[in-house]
């Protein structure tokens, strides 16, 4: 465990264009979300309460006893008794790992507890030690649009013993993803189109096709999923989340969130704080900026990703040798790479081309891993200038399209844009221009990932029901620890000091690296919030950790180069 003493916070790397920027989208604020719910068809997944549901494996789930509803919040308050869903647990498809699975129904509208319900696939390994059994700790990834079932699953072995021994190891597939009744806007065909069309360098109309493509994006989702895609919103995963704490027949529950795994734990506790045993956000969210005044949140995101690329492509420089990428001039060589790829595609084994786009993607994903994996990029970057296979110059899968969709819908139902294309338009191009080295290709591409809503969200019209729209203090929760990396190019570390600010009994520990999430990526950071699940003792206020693994030698690591946005896990702390 390597610790020292709190260094004053080292805020978003943010350049004056951004800083006015975000002043400016402040001032907007969002616009009021509506209040109606949608009456659109039951989509698939979901049932009226009380009919048959055949298939439902590997067990079913009919509800049985009526309980009287739990707290309620302004994510739509229940209008009577909520069902426990019953949990009968049998083994899982797949790898016989230790884990059972099971299915549990909760209301499609938390409102009409009584109406459609949907099927959320659970999964759980029990405690290794049954006489040390502390109780559940529920891991939920990020996304928006990553598996729980498979988070739990892919991160059991990297669990300190601590927790394996003492808890029920529990996962699941949030409405709308996955086992749990995947969201469906573009079709595979329409997705690959409008990627494999992106560029690094987007030309002249770029802003207009983007808003157009956002538009298009949003009707597909009302189309294909318009019965879902209002109820898709993390106040009602937060609901979803304290009935399989009742149905698991525990009191409180220990959460561990990552990302965007971290505002589903903020909302979860600002709803039920005293459902709440311990608490880590790693890789936290300003829960108000995020859903309150999205444009300045979104232009935040650019500038950190862009920090986070720099400070690479700034090591490259000063380390030539190791690098290998751009003779000394890596920013230029990145900028001319990008032209060169959307001139002339690398036309992959799948037969997808591999554009400028393809490579600002990858590196927005890849970027997460922190220092250990730089001259893995550089290799990589030579790699694509020599027009050789690289995982930089994969286009994203039907997978990958799975996951892009939710991580849109779940954003457009929890956030609202200021109305109006005039704005849209001028703010997007603003944002992408703040951020010149990926900015560009990611903002004014096809509706992906976090950077790049607003095209799909300021269009919206689903109501959003499912919005949590409360205070975010969880007053009377018990200590929640808040993690926080400083360079993270995917939540900013502001956001975590924010959060624990936010949070009436927030504590905040930083992790002073590069990279996405602290936990496992450090073994002070591991030490201390393995404790603190374990025994609830919380590390000392101001807390830093130091001890960020050095770029890795090229050649040492066989496996885990390409990190796959599709498949998310805790890492085995090296």
């Amino acid at each position: 465990m390597q610790t020292r003493s709190a260094v004053a916070p080292r805020g978003r790397v943010v350049g004056a264009t951004a800083l006015v920027l975000t002043a400016v989208t402040a001032l907007t604020g969002p616009a009021p979300a509506t209040a109606a719910a949608a009456h659109a068809a039951v989509p698939a997944g979901a049932v009226p309460a009380g009919a048959a549901h055949a298939g439902a494996a590997p067990a079913g789930a009919v509800p049985a006893g009526v309980v009287p509803a739990g707290v309620v919040s302004r994510a739509g308050a229940a209008d009577g008794p909520v069902q426990v869903p019953v949990l009968a647990w049998g083994p899982c498809t797949g790898p016989q790992d230790g884990f059972e699975c099971a299915t549990a129904r909760v209301p499609l509208d938390h409102r009409r507890p009584g109406g459609p319900t949907i099927a959320l696939a659970v999964t759980r390994r029990p405690a290794a030690d049954p006489a040390r059994r502390t109780g559940v700790l529920l891991l939920h990834p990020g996304g928006p649009g990553n598996s729980g079932v498979d988070f739990a699953r892919n991160s059991h072995a990297a669990l300190p013993a601590a927790l394996r021994d003492a808890f029920d190891v529990v996962g699941y597939d949030m409405r709308g993803v996955a086992r749990s009744g995947q969201v469906e806007c573009w079709d595979d065909t329409e997705y690959a189109a409008a990627v494999d069309a992106a560029r690094g360098v987007p030309g002249p109309g770029a802003v207009h096709g983007a808003v157009r493509q956002g538009a298009d994006f949003e009707a597909a989702c009302r189309q294909r999923s318009g019965g879902l895609v209002p109820f898709v919103g993390t106040g009602f995963n937060a609901r979803d989340i304290d009935l399989l704490r009742r149905a698991l027949g525990e009191e409180t529950l220990s959460f561990y969130g990552r990302s965007f795994g971290s505002y589903v734990g903020t909302v979860y506790a600002a709803q039920f704080p005293r459902r709440v045993r311990a608490m880590v956000l790693d890789g936290a969210y300003d829960p108000r900026l995020y859903a309150e005044v999205p444009y300045a949140y979104d232009a935040a995101q650019f500038a950190a990703l862009d920090a986070a690329v720099g400070r690479f492509l700034d090591w490259c420089a000063g380390n030539a040798a190791v690098c290998g990428f751009g003779e000394g001039r890596p920013r230029q060589a990145l900028a001319d790479l990008k032209r060169a790829l959307d001139a002339n595609p690398v036309i992959t084994a799948g037969g997808r081309p591999a554009t400028g786009y393809t490579l600002a993607y990858r590196l927005m994903f890849n970027i997460n891993a922190g220092r250990v994996i730089w001259p893995y990029l550089g290799e990589a970057l030579r790699a694509a200038q020599a027009r050789r296979a690289s995982f930089l110059l994969s286009p994203p899968s039907p997978a990958t399209f799975d996951f892009l969709t939710v991580n849109t819908a779940v954003e457009c139902a929890d956030r609202v844009y200021p109305a109006g294309r005039p704005l849209l338009g001028a703010l997007v191009g603003a944002h992408a221009g703040s951020a010149p080295l990926l900015g560009p290709p990611i903002g004014l591409g096809p509706p992906a990932y976090d950077h790049n809503h607003a095209p799909a969200c300021v269009q919206w019209r689903a109501d959003r029901p499912s919005r949590y729209e409360g205070s975010y203090r969880a007053a009377g929760s018990a200590p929640i620890l808040v993690l926080g990396t400083t360079g993270d190019p995917d939540t900013p570390y502001q956001d975590a000091v924010a959060l624990a600010g936010t949070l009436e009994n927030g504590r905040l520990l930083t992790f002073a690296a590069e990279g996405h999430t602290a936990y496992n990526r450090s073994a002070c950071v591991s030490a201390l919030a393995t404790g603190y699940l374990a025994t609830l003792a919380l590390p000392a206020q101001g807390t830093v950790c130091a001890d960020e693994a050095p770029p890795e030698p090229v050649g040492r690591r066989t496996a885990g180069l390409e990190i796959d946005e599709t498949r998310e896990a805790i890492p085995v702390l090296r």
